[in-house]
């Protein structure tokens, strides 16, 4: 009891806290700290890993050296396509085909068709803001829900679906021994849902906000889209289509390594048909490397928080409780995973300590190991947008310069709820076909 009290309680600091704002790097470890205190967990020693610092900075540097080279390239691909204007020609080519008047549909199909092409979710975030921005000021719409429009579009129905080149959705293969396709006409429904519930529930609100008198309200800091050249919107849609084709014609033989292929393919591509739009690689280059360590380091520090947690005679009673919970096998796997990612904050975190531990048991058990796949990756994404997920933090305060108080409500409405409904109808579909 004083283990899961002691679990409970650090998780609930670790939320807590950064809903006031503190910094990851630094609140993490603490919390850490705070759940070995409580669970009789050593600070140091110099045999075994079963201790705090070893655990933490093993389930940090795990990570990274695991995903580094795909959250460097993903990111490079990303700043290439910000400073070539490839990304900005591609969704300024939605707002042509929607319309000004569809606003927050512009929004969310533009981060959609970046993240489902190989875009970094946070990169996609840093990408679409500025014409987030602009679009929302013409419509006269509260900017607090603008949070909500990129994460609807970047990590839901495209990060987890089937095909995506996104890291959540290649994590299971190295331990599933299946394909980023896996169980794809399930996926292809539940993406629908997802797409078509969140886009009508987050509408909702933002008319629901206007009715009550709330308007959009300008900055100084706002940034300001240019009359700059841009290439053809074909010129960035190729190198999302590369990126595409390479991850999922390589995966078979290369499998995680396939990823690293086609972003680098991507990369390669973008440069080639974009060069003369970049006015300066050099600073391209650069924003990419720093982006990648943000991102990779937000992920890295909570995924050290759940190293620890996993430490504690609490987590493995979770575990096994999760596993074993009536009805079908599949609901038990999503509720298993989604509690983890939970914990650590974050989807790719969630399942790389989460599927070592769960995909034996289900495969011994006979689930089929597709069914299993993708039902692990939708339902990795829905407690993972908690409020001290990476992407959350960095998506509300260091891009849209907005407060957990006001923009996170949405957010978790259309990331955690929404994905979590999902992976319910993921389930039940597998279970009647």
């Amino acid at each position: 009891m004083l283990s899961l009290t002691g679990l409970l309680l650090g998780l609930c600091l670790l939320i807590w806290l950064t809903m006031r704002g503190l910094n990851l790097f630094i609140l993490a470890p603490l919390c850490a700290l705070f759940v070995a205190v409580t669970n009789g967990i050593p600070f140091w020693q110099t045999t075994g890993n079963a201790d705090f610092i070893h655990a933490y900075m093993n389930g940090f540097s795990g990570f990274v050296a695991a995903w580094f080279l795909m959250f460097l390239l993903g990111s490079l691909f990303g700043k290439l396509m910000e400073h070539s204007g490839a990304a900005d020609a591609v969704a300024l080519w939605i707002v042509k085909k929607l319309g000004r008047a569809h606003a927050v549909a512009a929004v969310v199909l533009a981060c959609a068709v970046l993240t489902y092409g190989g875009v970094s979710v946070f990169v996609v975030a840093f990408s679409a803001y500025p014409m987030a921005v602009s679009l929302f000021k013409d419509a006269n719409l509260p900017r607090r829900f603008i949070p909500a429009a990129l994460g609807l579009g970047s990590v839901t129905f495209t990060m987890t679906s089937a095909g995506s080149p996104e890291i959540q959705n290649w994590i299971p293969i190295q331990y599933l021994h299946t394909s980023p396709y896996a169980g794809w006409e399930v996926s292809i429904v539940v993406a629908i849902f997802m797409a078509a519930f969140g886009y009508a529930w987050l509408s909702k609100m933002i008319k629901s906000a206007v009715a009550q008198g709330e308007v959009f309200i300008g900055r100084d800091s706002d940034p300001q889209l240019t009359d700059r050249a841009l290439p053809h919107p074909m010129m960035g849609l190729i190198p999302l289509l590369v990126v595409l084709g390479l991850s999922n014609w390589l995966h078979h033989s290369l499998q995680q390594a396939a990823l690293i292929v086609a972003l680098s393919g991507g990369v390669l591509a973008l440069y080639l048909l974009n060069r003369r739009f970049i006015q300066s690689l050099d600073k391209a280059l650069n924003e990419g490397v720093m982006g990648s360590l943000l991102a990779i380091g937000n992920t890295a520090a909570v995924v050290g928080f759940g190293a620890v947690a996993k430490l504690t005679p609490a987590f493995t009673e979770i575990v096994q409780t999760m596993t074993h919970l009536p009805g079908p096998e599949l609901l038990g796997a999503a509720v298993a995973v989604s509690a983890i990612a939970g914990l650590t904050g974050s989807a790719s975190g969630g399942q790389a300590i989460a599927l070592p531990e769960l995909a034996p048991v289900y495969l011994d058990r006979g689930v089929d190991a597709e069914e299993l796949h993708r039902v692990v990756a939708i339902s990795s994404g829905a407690l993972d947008s908690l409020p001290h997920n990476g992407y959350v933090v960095t998506t509300i305060r260091a891009i849209c310069g907005e407060t957990h108080q006001q923009a996170y409500w949405p957010v978790a409405a259309v990331t955690v709820v929404v994905p979590a409904l999902g992976t319910g109808l993921a389930i039940l579909l597998f279970q009647w076909f």
